[in-house]
């Protein structure tokens, strides 16, 4: 699991995926995120602007699972 450090209370699903590397713009995590790709603690989210916070677990289908710290 891939530790990604905030330094805000919370971090919005899309600007997570843009910070972890793992989308390289909004748009393309907007896609990600509407084919019910990304997993937020367990769960199939498909809201972008879902705020993240310390210790949630977020999982890209078919790719790396990360935890913000």
């Amino acid at each position: 699991m891939i530790e990604i450090e905030i330094t805000t209370d919370f971090i919005k699903l899309d600007s997570f995926l843009k910070l972890a590397g793992v989308a390289q713009t909004g748009g393309q995590a907007k896609i990600m995120i509407s084919e019910n790709m990304v997993l937020v603690n367990g769960e199939v989210t498909n809201q972008r602007g879902k705020k993240l916070r310390k210790a949630d677990i977020i999982e890209i289908k078919d790719h790396d699972k990360f935890v913000v710290v």
